[in-house]
């Protein structure tokens, strides 16, 4: 009944009848992303034009808005994460909302900002059939060429950073140093990464357990797969927030109400190729069924994973440089 009442009242007011800025992340905006079909469901109920400006990936997203400080022309971002939020709220460039639905998500998540709408598990995906190592001390060990993100503008690449640390603690740095000679090249985003995997140029590339689905889905092709590790594989969870200084908080608020309504989520599997965040009324598309369901689920509190990002980020420079 809330999220009907914000949208008849954005509806109806003419003050709100304006463009909404959205910042998000390369692959969200792009043609085949949820942006197009979110960006239309949302205009047919607010009077308003959504714009959606593209910041790279997830962490260049927090850095440009840091950057532009309160002048930011962002009335909403989509595309942070968990490992993110707690540099995004010390900001004080963020204001809270309520959350329309409560995530159904593996953990237990309560925050009044940051606004989940979708999450899955980063894991390496590659060819079906090849003998993939389940841990990263074995992945090292191996002969197999690695394609991943940077983690200073990527949230798949700070993420793979925590779940090495989060894995192995004090070793990371070991970790890391016998990863360093797998690793092929370091991307700023996902998009690059996944398509140097795609076009051969590594045996492996750091994605999430959901990629395949794409694959099998959208081009019937069953060719590629993730592994799960024993050690556990990483959770990232997806948020989006409203800036504190966005002249149209009403309007901001309603199209986060609207991400996470069931219209919206219904396109996140096909779309975004990972889980929303509620449970859709005809379950997961076919093809889901068949992905990698990691029984370990590693995650750091956003209060954690600030405090091991900088000592993380140092241990891997070290480890790459050399």
């Amino acid at each position: 009944m809330k999220t009907l009442l914000i949208s008849l009242i954005v509806a109806a007011s003419p003050a709100l009848a304006d463009d909404l800025t959205v910042y998000t992340y390369d692959s969200f905006a792009s043609e085949w992303g949820p942006g197009p079909a979110i960006k239309t469901g949302f205009e047919a109920q607010c009077s308003c034009t959504v714009k959606f400006v593209t910041a790279g990936d997830g962490a260049a997203l927090l850095s440009r808005i840091l950057l532009e400080g309160a002048g930011t022309k962002a009335d909403v971002v989509i595309g942070l994460d968990t490992a993110l939020t707690a540099k995004a709220r010390a900001s004080g460039l963020f204001q809270p909302t309520t959350m329309a639905a409560k995530p159904d998500l593996p953990i237990n998540y309560s925050d009044d900002t940051f606004v989940p709408y979708d999450w899955g598990w980063f894991a390496f995906v590659h060819k079906a059939g090849i003998d993939f190592p389940t841990d990263f001390k074995a992945l090292a060990d191996s002969d197999l060429k690695l394609v991943i993100q940077d983690p200073r503008s990527s949230t798949p690449g700070l993420g793979l950073l925590l779940w090495v640390k989060a894995a192995y603690g004090d070793d990371a740095k070991s970790v890391w140093t016998a990863l360093a000679d797998n690793i092929v090249t370091v991307t700023p985003g996902w998009s690059e990464a996944y398509t140097l995997f795609l076009n051969g140029e590594a045996d492996a590339v750091l994605s999430y357990t959901t990629s395949p689905a794409y694959h099998l889905i959208a081009e019937q092709d069953d060719s590629k797969t993730a592994t799960e590790f024993t050690e556990g594989n990483y959770l990232q969870i997806e948020v989006a927030a409203r800036l504190a200084g966005t002249d149209q908080p009403d309007l901001a608020q309603a199209f986060l109400d609207y991400l996470v309504s069931p219209a919206a989520q219904a396109m996140i599997p096909t779309t975004n190729w990972m889980y929303p965040v509620t449970a859709l009324p005809d379950g997961l598309p076919k093809g889901f069924e068949t992905l990698v369901t990691p029984e370990k689920s590693l995650l750091m509190s956003p209060d954690e994973a600030e405090g091991a990002r900088e000592g993380a980020l140092q241990e891997w420079l070290t480890a790459l440089s050399r």
